[in-house]
């Protein structure tokens, strides 16, 4: 008997495909919210930071880092969790309608591609730093730089398992 797949992997779409499931989101008046990022281990601040960029929106697609790009802007110890082992992670939230991936550290041809009308950082970015503010300004979009979430990060979970 085939295994009927988890309702969280149908969220994870490669890159052609959340194009098109953003664009049929738009053609039927949904707005498309999109966020990036490592999300290397899930915490706290992510789920309230993802809760918030939902609420911007009627659809949240979430494009993660490769785990090269991870190991280039966080260093060589990271990611902790591989790609598919964060998107699926990712995958199973609520918040979230779709889940991606991107390369080399810099979302802006991903979200040439997706088109969403709205971009959201979480707060320790300002609008103006946040990459691919431009483009989706560009076309009537919004930014948002949601409220950071102080003493919740990965580097510290991280920093506190290392000191046992």
């Amino acid at each position: 008997m085939k295994k009927t797949p988890r309702a969280s992997r149908k969220k994870i779409l490669s890159p052609v495909q959340a194009e098109k499931q953003c664009r049929a989101q738009a053609r039927a008046g949904r707005r498309v919210v999109f966020t990036n990022g490592c999300f290397d281990i899930l915490h706290p601040g992510h789920v309230s930071y993802l809760e918030a960029a939902r609420a911007k929106g009627d659809f949240l697609v979430v494009a993660m880092d490769t785990d090269a790009a991870v190991r280039k802007l966080k260093g060589p110890s990271r990611p902790i969790n591989n790609l598919e082992h964060r998107m699926q992670v990712m995958a199973g939230l609520e918040s979230v309608d779709a889940v991606t991936w991107f390369d080399k550290g810099d979302p802006r041809a991903i979200i040439r591609k997706l088109r969403p009308g709205v971009l959201c950082k979480g707060g320790d970015w300002k609008v103006a730093q946040i990459l691919g503010s431009k483009e989706v300004l560009s076309w009537g979009g919004k930014v948002f730089s949601l409220k950071f979430v102080d003493g919740k990060s990965t580097t510290k979970i991280v920093n506190k398992i290392k000191k046992g």
